[in-house]
């Protein structure tokens, strides 16, 4: 199994330019002087990825409070995504990356288990990036359920 890239606290986060469920072009620049939660799942409208999705959208008072934003990403194309927005609520930017070139990137496209076998995926990961751009927490292979709270609970949220 080859390892991926895999970022690690400190590093710099690597940029992104993709467009939102409206086909907005959303930066990560655009959070420069703000912590924002960069989140990558594998598919919008699956029962995991909702959960999340869900979990992120109910904490997100609170997680905006404490100066963090919320940014999923995934490689559905927009009008997917516009979908499951509507669908759930989704109350943050949902970008797509159907090329997975910023997947990859960020260490969460490639190899990963998956019932014992060895596939190419999206490997769910989390990341916080703090007001200049480097990666404050990295966190790959994370549950879709209760990772938000235990989110919170790393970040004293």
């Amino acid at each position: 199994m080859t390892e991926n890239v895999r970022l690690q606290p400190g590093d710099t986060a690597p940029a992104f330019a993709l467009p939102d469920a409206d086909g907005n072009v959303v930066k990560l620049s655009d959070y420069a002087g703000r912590k924002v939660i960069v989140y990558f799942y594998p598919a919008a409208m699956t029962p995991g990825c909702t959960k999340q999705a869900c979990d992120f959208r109910d904490n997100l008072s609170e997680l905006e409070g404490a100066g963090l934003d919320v940014v999923g990403i995934s490689p559905d194309k927009p009008e997917k995504l516009a979908k499951f927005r509507d669908r759930d609520s989704v109350n943050f930017p949902l970008l797509s990356d159907p090329d997975k070139d910023v997947l990859t990137a960020w260490g969460a496209y490639g190899e990963k288990k998956l019932y014992g076998k060895v596939v190419t995926g999206v490997i769910r990961s989390t990341f916080v990036v703090d007001e200049n751009g480097k990666i404050e927490v990295a966190q790959y292979n994370v549950k879709a359920t209760g990772h938000v709270a235990k989110l919170r609970r790393d970040l004293a949220v």
